[in-house]
């Protein structure tokens, strides 16, 4: 009786942390920026053959839940944050993209 207590209780913690994380076919949507929603897609970022890891990590996003991080457009320009990989090298450059991200509603 008490290994099915413990199955259950494990799988109950499972569930929950991967409810926190984007998956691949969900997206996040961050409104309180002026210039407009930023919706992070996570099917796109998976398209492009990126895992949760590479992102969410010591340097970047260290916890999988939104807002644990503040995302700032200087952040970014100064190449951290999402401006690790949108830096026009690896990603499009998000100086000069504002509306790939921003989108005005």
């Amino acid at each position: 009786m008490q290994k099915v207590i413990c199955l259950i209780v494990a799988a109950l913690f499972l569930s929950t942390g991967a409810a926190l994380a984007v998956s691949a076919k969900k997206t996040l949507e961050f409104n309180k920026s002026p210039m407009g929603t930023v919706i992070f897609d996570g099917t796109l970022h998976k398209e492009q053959g990126l895992k949760c890891k590479d992102c969410h990590n010591k340097g970047m996003f260290p916890k999988m839940k939104q807002g644990t991080v503040e995302i700032t457009m200087d952040e970014i320009y100064a190449g951290n944050l999402c401006g690790v990989c949108h830096n026009g090298k690896r990603a499009f450059d998000a100086q000069s993209n504002c509306s790939r991200c921003h989108v005005k509603q």
